[in-house]
């Protein structure tokens, strides 16, 4: 053992014989220094953005559960006598989500979008899938993002307006807006085909034959567009893209079952029918 290592085998290095305890003199920093000024300002400035991303994640969080409640009542609308009620109450739910979106788009302000995205994106993406399926409910068709872009357009009183105006009139009205990027769009419109999927399930066990065969169809348009993408897009695009080809099948068996067998077997028991052939359907996957 060389006299350079420690009693285990260890080189020593330098500084450990350095005392600790020691103050090395004229080396304090001024806590006015431009240095240390400069320094102060950085951890300003990241706290402030660490700040930014937290409130913006606690947002994302009360978006993405405020539209899954909505998915949930959208859902009661195949058994529901009442279909307009229904979408008045949902639509008063997604009204309350934008005022959520407008916070964000408040926070986003002189803000480099990007920055941010991760934290804003789960909610984007489940109010995109919200708002797509009250739209197909209503029109059977695929809302844009153009539309969805146009309804996340706020306009608002300036809050830094001097209280002193004489009349209401005369306050400045600040226009806030954000943009849904196409990523998230796609996301969102890749979730929306499972709970179209469900509602077929759940459309047939009451009875309801059109509406699956209009899912399907809908979903095959879906289906040539995502493949159109393939897998130039992004990575998260291409990895839905085989959770959206299960769910076409699924309702594309609920449709030939209810073309060849739908006379043989009772409307009240179609939906256990259907239900028992999608869990022989998803063993299979996952056997393969």
């Amino acid at each position: 053992m060389s006299g350079k290592e420690g009693p285990g085998g260890f080189r020593k290095r330098k500084h450990d014989n350095f005392p600790h305890t020691q103050r090395r003199e004229g080396k304090d920093v001024s806590s006015s220094s431009p240095v240390m000024l400069a320094f102060k300002s950085f951890q300003q400035e990241l706290d402030a953005r660490h700040d930014k991303y937290e409130r913006l994640v606690k947002l994302s969080r009360d978006i993405t559960v405020e539209s899954k409640r909505t998915i949930f009542l959208l859902h009661r609308i195949t058994s529901a006598p009442d279909m307009e009620e229904i979408l008045t109450e949902s639509e008063t739910k997604l009204d309350g989500v934008r005022q959520k979106i407008l916070q964000v788009a408040q926070e986003l302000s002189g803000e480099d979008m990007h920055q941010f995205h991760r934290a804003v994106t789960t909610g984007l993406q489940e109010y995109v899938e919200a708002v797509s399926f009250q739209h197909f409910i209503k029109a059977r068709s695929l809302i844009s993002v153009e539309e969805i872009n146009r309804q996340l357009t706020f306009t608002t009183e300036d809050s830094g307006a001097d209280s002193n105006t004489p009349s209401s009139e005369d306050q400045k009205l600040v226009t806030w807006s954000l943009k849904i990027t196409p990523v998230d769009y796609l996301l969102g419109v890749a979730d929306l085909t499972g709970e179209l999927m469900r509602m077929c399930i759940n459309s047939v066990g009451n009875g309801d034959i059109d509406t699956p065969f209009e899912v399907s169809q809908f979903l095959r348009q879906v289906y040539d567009g995502f493949s159109f993408i393939g897998n130039t897009g992004p990575y998260e695009v291409s990895k839905k893209l085989y959770t959206l080809k299960q769910s076409l099948a699924k309702v594309e068996n609920a449709c030939y079952a209810l073309k060849v067998r739908g006379s043989e077997i009772p409307k009240h028991m179609l939906a256990d029918v259907f239900s028992v052939k999608t869990e022989m359907i998803d063993q299979e996957e996952s056997i393969s």
